[in-house]
């Protein structure tokens, strides 16, 4: 078995939480993704912060109307009673608490809840966007993340060291080697991956993990 999920595989894992009829907006990169994977007799209304509500996935390579994008301007699909507004009633819906849950990207996030998702480096564009009124917004924020950065450090810390998206708000954690909910200021392990111990997954994370019951196995479909 691969040590590591892919990151469809992660997406896939993160869909499997989206109860029917959850409104949920997902972040630009990887959680895009989470839209493809809904389970057989749930359906989640999605929502982007440019303005549309209940799109469907992206389409196929060459069928793109670019005029039907997402925040990440990336196409996407119509499905019936798919809605269009103004952008800030967008914004008006995420800041008066309409949305279900929020899945997002991440450069780190503390023990704490405490989510750092955005940079103002050349490759920063277009910066922290909608996620800071997203995770005070949302009734739910989970992160979706890789488990380490691509030179190995652990991305989940004890403390953010990168400019702060949101104090306190992160509650689930899916990377490629765990998921993870943050309870009372610590990361507790819900499920990882077969092939690593706890005391292996334990050096690639930056903060004390603890449990709660039974540790289940990380396992996901090829996707």
């Amino acid at each position: 078995m691969n040590e590591r999920l892919t990151p469809t595989q992660m997406a896939w894992r993160a869909a499997q939480d989206i109860t029917d009829g959850a409104y949920v907006n997902l972040g630009i990169g990887l959680p895009e993704m989470v839209a493809k994977f809904q389970p057989p007799g749930r359906e989640a209304i999605f929502h982007t912060e440019n303005g549309i509500l209940g799109f469907g996935e992206a389409p196929p390579p060459g069928q793109e109307d670019w005029d039907l994008i997402n925040a990440g301007k990336k196409a996407v699909t119509l499905k019936p009673g798919t809605a269009f507004f103004h952008h800030a009633d967008s914004f008006a819906m995420v800041r008066g608490g309409h949305l279900d849950v929020a899945i997002l990207g991440a450069y780190q996030v503390a023990e704490t809840g405490d989510l750092a998702n955005w940079s103002t480096g050349p490759k920063g564009v277009p910066a922290v966007g909608g996620a800071m009124d997203l995770v005070h917004g949302a009734r739910r924020v989970a992160v979706i993340t890789d488990h380490v950065t691509k030179d190995g450090k652990p991305k989940l810390l004890k403390q953010c060291t990168l400019p702060l998206t949101g104090v306190g708000c992160v509650t689930r954690v899916y990377t490629s080697l765990a998921v993870l909910d943050i309870d009372g200021g610590h990361f507790i392990l819900r499920e990882k991956v077969p092939a690593l111990s706890f005391d292996e997954l334990q050096t690639m994370t930056g903060a004390r993990l603890h449990t709660d019951g039974v540790v289940a196995d990380l396992n996901a479909p090829e996707v």
